[in-house]
Formats: C-alpha cells, sequence, structure tokens
C-alpha cells in the first residue's frame, strides 16, 4: 500500500487523483482512502504553489531543485524522477527500432504513451505489465543527443522529459545490430565467382517477438544537390522472409530485384516482429549496417557486373562535374602516422581501418591506419580520410588504390544534421563510396573516382601546439616554458577572446591537509555557445567523471558523443579526449590515480592565448604573464610563479564547474576562488634521512626528474611520482610526433618511364627510370631536400638518338615517294590535256 502512495505522489495532481482511485480498490477501507486523499492534496498544494518538476526540469526551485545537481546534494522535488526522466538504454542506431524503458516513473496500465523525439517525431510507445513505460526509437537522419518528451495521455500533454542518444550505424557496438556474415561476399554478390546464399545473423534480445519478419529497406537522396529541394529518404522496399522463427540468423538465396527497386542501390535489413504490417514505421527492429545492395540489383549486373558500373561509374563523373568543387575547404591529411594520432584535436580514428583493431582496411588495401578529419569543412560538409603505411607514411591515391580520399559528404555527418549532405552515414555512401565500388571494386575505372577524389598531400599541413598540465602539479606551456604551481583554488588554464574558448582547472589538496602539496581535480571547458564539458577524477580515484552542462554522461554504452557544439571520446573510465569545431582538443588522463591534461590547439590560435598555460607564439619569454598584462621577471622565483598563479583564478560569474557536493560549495563555490591560506612548499626537501629519498633516485631520472622528485619528497607519494615521470615523458613523446615535416609533393613517374619510392618527405629519395626503348633526360635520382624542393632537374623519357635518324629516314623517304607520285600524276593529267587539245582541233577542221 505504502509503495502504491509513493509512486502517487510522483505525479501530476490530475493523474495522483486517478491513482487515488486505483488505490483504493485495492485499500479495501474509507479510512485508508481518506488518509491517501489527505496525503495528495498536499502534494497538489504544493505543486500548484510551483514546487514541481512538471514543466521544471534543469531548473533550480525555491524550496527543492529540478536541476541534475539534485540528486547528490539531496535537493530534489518529490517528483523529480518521475519528470525529469532518465531511460535504458539510453542510446540505439539512428535507424530507430531500439525499445527502451523509463526509468523510476510508474505508468497506470491504461495509459497511452507517445514519445517525441526532437519535437517534431513522435513513436507510439506501450506500459508493461509491470507499469513500466516503454518507447521504441524513430528513424533519425540525426545522431546525438535528441531531446525526448513522453505523453501518457496519447498525445495531449508530454510531462516527462529526458534525452536519446541516436548513434551513427558504424560507430554502433556490434552486439545492438544485426551483422552479415562475410559482409564483402553480400556487397560483391553477382560479380565475377561471387554467388550462393546468403546469411545474418542478430542477438535475438533485440526483437522481442518468437516470430519475425525480414525486410529490405533503401535509402536514396532525391531533389537538386544543394538546393532546398535535396532530400533524403528510407524507404521499405519488399520482405525478404516473413512470419520467420526468431531463432537469430537466417539465410536466403537473392534473387533479382523486380522492376522498380533496381534502382535502390543503397539499404539495409531490418528484422521485426512479424505482428506489424510490412514495412511499418517505429517497431522494434534488429538493422544491418547500411551497404551496398549488389546481391539486390537487377539481371543486367549479374549479366555483366563490369559493364554495369562502368555505365554508373559514367554517370557519376558527369555529375562530378557538373557540382561545385569542395576540395579547397577541406583541411590537409597530416605528414605521418604519428602526427595523425597525436593530433586528436582534429582527426580522429576511422572505425574503418584501425591499426589498434588489426587494420582491416576494406576500402583502403596496403594501409594499416586511416583517420579522419572530425569536423566537415564549412560551406559544403565535405570530409577529409588519411591513409598511412606501415612505415608512417601517407598513402596516396596517385600511387595506390588504397590511398586517402576526400568526401563530399562527411561520413559522420555535420550539424544541423537532418538534410543532405549532412546525414550521417548514408550521404557519404551515396556520393563517396557507392562510386568507389562503381568504378573500383565492381569495375576496374578507379581513375574517374580519383580524378574526383584525389588525395591531398600534407604541404598544407601545420601540426598543433601543445600544453599539459600534471602531478603536483605541473605545467609546460605551449612554448615550451616549465613551472610548477601549487595553488588550492579554480584557475584559467586557456583562455582565447579571439576564438572564444575557455578551459578552467581546478586543484585539491594531496591527501588532505597535511601534506602541503595539491593535484589536479578537474578540468572544465566550452567554446562559444557549446555545451560546458566538465572532466573530473571519480570518488576514490579510481576514474574520470564526464559532466556535460553539469550532468553526469555515462559512457557504459557508446564511447563517442556528438554534442552541441563538442565532441568526447572516452574509450575507458581512465581516458577522455574533448574536440571542438575550432580543431582545439582537449586530453585527459588517469595515470595511477593522478590526473594529466593536454591541451592541443591549432595554429588559428598563434597569439590569441592567456592563462597557466601562457602565450601560444612560438616566443617562450613572454609565455607567463600575470592576469593584469604584466610579465613574471624572474622564472626561477618560486613564489613570484605562485603569484603569477594566483592571478589567474576564475571569477564567480566565470566559473564553469559543478558544485554538486557540500565539499565542493565549501572549499570553493562559497570560497575565495584562490586559497590565500594555502602555502604551499615551494622547494624540494633533500634530506638524507628521508625514507622516500632512495625511492626518488630510484624512480626520478634523466630530463623533467625535479617534477618526479617534487611529487615523491613533497607530495609523499612514490605512485605521484611515478605518474608524473611517465606524463613527462608522454608529453615530451608527443612533441615529438608534432615536429613539422617538410613535404616536397607528390612526384609523378615521367611518360613512358616508372619511379621506385611513394615517400615526398624530406630527405625521401624518389628514383625513376623509362621503358625499354627510350632514354632518360633529367634526373634518374631526385631528394626531397629541406626548402620542400626535389633536388635535380625535371625527368622525361625520350627516344634513342639511333631509333630518331631511322624515324628520320623513314619520313624523307615517305616525302620523296609522295612527290615522285604527285610529279607523275601531274605529267599523265598534262598529257592528258594536251591529247585533248589535239582531238578537238581535229574536229573543227573537219567540221
Amino acid at each position: 500500500m505504502l509503495s502504491v502512495l509513493c509512486l502517487c505522489l510522483g505525479l501530476s495532481c490530475r493523474t495522483s487523483l486517478e491513482c487515488v482511485a486505483e488505490t483504493s480498490a485495492h485499500s479495501g477501507t474509507m479510512e485508508r482512502f481518506t488518509a491517501i486523499i489527505f496525503v495528495l492534496l498536499v502534494a497538489c498544494i504544493c505543486r500548484t504553489s510551483g514546487q514541481t518538476c512538471e514543466g521544471n526540469c534543469g531548473t533550480k526551485l525555491t524550496s527543492c531543485s529540478c536541476h541534475p545537481t539534485c540528486t547528490a546534494l539531496k535537493t530534489c522535488c518529490a517528483d523529480y524522477k518521475a519528470y525529469c526522466v532518465e531511460i535504458s538504454p539510453y542510446s540505439g542506431t539512428s535507424f530507430g527500432g531500439t525499445d527502451f524503458i523509463v526509468l523510476d516513473a510508474t505508468f497506470n496500465i491504461s495509459s497511452q504513451v507517445v514519445c517525441r523525439f526532437n519535437n517534431n517525431t513522435d513513436a507510439v510507445g506501450y506500459v508493461d505489465e509491470n507499469s513500466t513505460g516503454h518507447c521504441i526509437s524513430p528513424l533519425l537522419y540525426e545522431t546525438g543527443w535528441i531531446p525526448l518528451h513522453i505523453s501518457s495521455d496519447n498525445g495531449t500533454t508530454f510531462s516527462r522529459v529526458g534525452a536519446w542518444l541516436s548513434v551513427h550505424t558504424g560507430k554502433l557496438d556490434s552486439q545492438f545490430k544485426a551483422a552479415l556474415v562475410n559482409s564483402t561476399r553480400w556487397q560483391y554478390y553477382g560479380t565475377p565467382n561471387v554467388g550462393g546464399s546468403l546469411e545474418m545473423t542478430w542477438n535475438t534480445s533485440l526483437v522481442r517477438a518468437a516470430r519475425v519478419n525480414v525486410e529490405l529497406w533503401g535509402y536514396r537522396e532525391t531533389g537538386e544537390p544543394y538546393s532546398d529541394q535535396w532530400q533524403g529518404e528510407w524507404e521499405y522496399l519488399y520482405s525478404l522472409a516473413k512470419d520467420q522463427p526468431n531463432s537469430g540468423s537466417f539465410s536466403f538465396l537473392p534473387k533479382p530485384a523486380e522492376k522498380g527497386f533496381s534502382s535502390w542501390e543503397l539499404g539495409s535489413v531490418r528484422v521485426s516482429p512479424s505482428a506489424y504490417p510490412d514495412g511499418m514505421w517505429n517497431v522494434q527492429a534488429a538493422w544491418t549496417e547500411d551497404h551496398a545492395l549488389a546481391w539486390h540489383l537487377e539481371e543486367k549486373f549479374r549479366q555483366n557486373s563490369a559493364v554495369w558500373a562502368l555505365d554508373k561509374c559514367l554517370a557519376w563523373d558527369q555529375l562530378e562535374n557538373q557540382l561545385p568543387n569542395f576540395l579547397s575547404e577541406i583541411i590537409d591529411c597530416p605528414c605521418t602516422l604519428a602526427q595523425a594520432r597525436a593530433d586528436t584535436g582534429r582527426f580522429h580514428t576511422d572505425y574503418g581501418c584501425d591499426i589498434e583493431k588489426g587494420s582491416v582496411c576494406t576500402y583502403h588495401p596496403g594501409s594499416v591506419h586511416c583517420v579522419r578529419a572530425i569536423q566537415a569543412s564549412p560551406m559544403y560538409a565535405a570530409g577529409q580520410q588519411c591513409c598511412y603505411d606501415s612505415t608512417g607514411a601517407q598513402v596516396l591515391t596517385a600511387d595506390s588504390i588504397g590511398g586517402s580520399t576526400p568526401d563530399r559528404a562527411h561520413d559522420w555527418g555535420s550539424p544541423p544534421y537532418k538534410r543532405p549532405p549532412r546525414i550521417p552515414g548514408q550521404s557519404h555512401w551515396v556520393y563517396d563510396v557507392l562510386s568507389f565500388y562503381y568504378c573500383c571494386l565492381w569495375s576496374d575505372n578507379c581513375h574517374y573516382y580519383f580524378n574526383h577524389r584525389p588525395s591531398s598531400d600534407c604541404r598544407r599541413y601545420q601540426s598543433p601546439s601543445s600544453a599539459a598540465v600534471f602531478g603536483d602539479p605541473h605545467f609546460i606551456t605551449f612554448d615550451g616554458v616549465s613551472y610548477s604551481f601549487n595553488g588550492k583554488g579554480e584557475y584559467t588554464l586557456v583562455t582565447s577572446a579571439m576564438k572564444k574558448l575557455t578551459i578552467q582547472g581546478r586543484t585539491e589538496s594531496v591527501n588532505g591537509t597535511a601534506i602541503k602539496a595539491t593535484q589536479l581535480s578537474a578540468v572544465a571547458m566550452k567554446e562559444a555557445s557549446s555545451d560546458v564539458i566538465e572532466v573530473r577524477l571519480g570518488a576514490g580515484h579510481d576514474g574520470l567523471q564526464v559532466l556535460q552542462n553539469q550532468k553526469t554522461l555515462s559512457f557504459t554504452e557508446q564511447s563517442w558523443m556528438d554534442l552541441h557544439g563538442v565532441f568526447v571520446f572516452a574509450p575507458t573510465s581512465a581516458n577522455v579526449t574533448v574536440m571542438f569545431p575550432t580543431g582545439a582538443g582537449v586530453e585527459v588522463r588517469l595515470i595511477q590515480g593522478t590526473m594529466t591534461t593536454t591541451v592541443l590547439l591549432p595554429e588559428e590560435f598563434k597569439d590569441s592565448t592567456r592563462g597557466l598555460l601562457g602565450k601560444m607564439n612560438g616566443d617562450a619569454s613572454d609565455d607567463l604573464g600575470l592576469s593584469n598584462g604584466q610579465a613574471v621577471q624572474n622564472h626561477s622565483n618560486p613564489e613570484e610563479l605562485f603569484s603569477f598563479g594566483a592571478s589567474w583564478a576564475v571569477s564567480n560569474m566565470s566559473a564553469l564547474f559543478t558544485y554538486d557536493s557540500a565539499y565542493l560549495l565549501d572549499t570553493y563555490y562559497h570560497a575565495p576562488r584562490h586559497d590565500h591560506t594555502f602555502i604551499p612548499v615551494f622547494s624540494v626537501p633533500e634530506s638524507p634521512d628521508d625514507p622516500l629519498g632512495e625511492q626518488a633516485s630510484e624512480i626520478c631520472s634523466g630530463e623533467g626528474s625535479q617534477f618526479c622528485r617534487f611529487d615523491i619528497l613533497v607530495g609523499r607519494s612514490p605512485r605521484m611520482g611515478n605518474a608524473t615521470r611517465v606524463s613527462f615523458q608522454s608529453h615530451i613523446s608527443l612533441v615529438e610526433d608534432l615536429k613539422p615535416v617538410t613535404s616536397c609533393g607528390w612526384l609523378s613517374p615521367p611518360i613512358n618511364g616508372k619511379k621506385a619510392g611513394t615517400t615526398y618527405l624530406q630527405g625521401a629519395t624518389v628514383r625513376l627510370s623509362c621503358d625499354d626503348g627510350y632514354t632518360l633526360s633529367g634526373s634518374a635520382e631526385r631528394v626531397c631536400q629541406q626548402s620542400g624542393l626535389w633536388s635535380g632537374e625535371e625527368t622525361s623519357c625520350v627516344v634513342p638518338s639511333n631509333l630518331t635518324g631511322i624515324v628520320a629516314g623513314s619520313v624523307i623517304g615517305a616525302v620523296a615517294l609522295i612527290v615522285i607520285i604527285t610529279t607523275i600524276v601531274l605529267l599523265s593529267r598534262k598529257q592528258k590535256r594536251k591529247a585533248a587539245r589535239a582531238n578537238q582541233t581535229c574536229t573543227s577542221e573537219a567540221f
């Protein structure tokens, strides 16, 4: 009885009275009914006074809170969880079909649930036998967190508020989608020597039904490209099987598409309950990844796939000639694999070619790792892909079919999504992947494809600058100045008014108050109008916690999240990377319980940064400047450095941090942002009797050892000292990986010749030779110089001199023959004219 009462208290006044009627049926006594009525009336009075979360999620009310921090602070309104809902699972494919439940909210069995996504897409939900509300995610042409509103009165009111994470199908974990067994076979079906039955599998829990339908859905884009009429659409095509047992697998022998369907060349197979009509939208389902529908194409494709594909390739070539050129606005590729993996603010691993997962590079043979530019280009939403071989050199399409290729449509889409070419995944397939099948995989005509998708080399690439905070804490600025600042409080690490970027750091005492040293405990950041992202040490320092606008994010289902104006990647609880549209990247790592933060900024930030990480301009002498502009005079004076650091304490108005505990409120929010009462130890005490002295000598050696020794002997923690040593060495390696590299650009082989060597960086040698019957003119060997120019002279292959004489003699002979023939013809005509005149004279005389 009490549990039912508590559930009723979580509802609105109107719904609560409905709940009373249901409760009274179970109570059986008038006394209990009266008591319930009294409690509910009190609850309703409270709500009419404004103390309800219905319509107030995300706000702090006068006597209670509907803000995400209220749970930790224990200040939530009584109905907070009923209206500001959490869901499980919280994510699924953008294709839709994921069944998720509404946590901590109870529905009436008779409730008619409608779930509204992004304020414009409705999907019908249901209530199960446990009074738990369910929603089915719909097809969405976008990724990221989607606003969710839930109605229990068939869409009349939407009182419950939450969010749903729509995920690019390629980034979705394999357990959440149906799998094509031997996907290459599916996508080459009908080409020479590829046929037979096809098979797919799925996790039966994704479709809670005894029997299922297996359906083919197609995707296409219509309307004039880059016009208001350009649209993307998914459409049900036909069923491969109906009323099949939900066994988790299905195999079939594909038949050529019937007329009307053969024009659909991209699609996905959906498994859904057979209780629903064919092609019904927004039902629980398991989808395969979108793929080229070779197995479904018309009979003409199977008769001669190469000819069919060439026709498609030529049509695509003509279309590309009419579309705007996007190549000039995409970012250049990094020159080396080391740079590509280090520049985490602008490039991220391409899930289709990952060295960490065995380098299965289907579309880039010969490459071991590819990265994609994180941000799409500003005007055309184009993407950049960069691939590298086992030597770390960039692979170019001019040398290999597996080379780096730019994309008319970024594979991951780009805000505001929803329409081509910004639809995640599918727009890229239509303009960049299907055409690769036409020209390169189903026929041997790659030159058409690479004419429009040539690799960009790295001659314009500029490495980002990096700065770091680690240990107790120690700082290395963008221009390489290293120092320690042990203030306790919240400080500005980086601010750029020009780029509207702010990164702040919070420090706390090491092991309480006994030790006069501090460590980094949280980093908060935003750029322009982006979401505020905070990364902080979790309880017990055994993991990192990520917050979006003061709400904790869970990465248990997905490691990548598209947020507003920012991307976050968290593959483990000790590894978080934050990426902003300007190309700024922030890496936060947890190393042996200690937080390390690295900031990477592209060249566009030059001369615009201030804060504890210095002025990024290549000049180390002006890095350490107080917030009032005054420069630090003596970089080796710890007291002066302490004053410098204290000047960068954040103001109450500019703080980006979350204060969701009494400790944080008392220590930072209601106190000065720089604790003036905390005076740290400024120098390392060197005592032969120190029991940690021997460990410090063993752990700390080489460059940066002073930081390691400080953390062991002052912080009294060999573990922190070792973490500092690791962090310092990692930063040195990062700086080395990001060192600028000179590229001389691609060098073409001579006509009627060949080249040996496909590396075009400083010091690389390319050897050139000619085919049989030709002689080399120019340099046979060219070296990429520091100037960015190739040594030697331009190489060409010419016809040998003896061959030239033969050719010349042949030409002279031919000319002489022509002259002789012409002379004979002219003489013959002259004789004929004389004979004709003689005959005419004789005829006249006779007359």
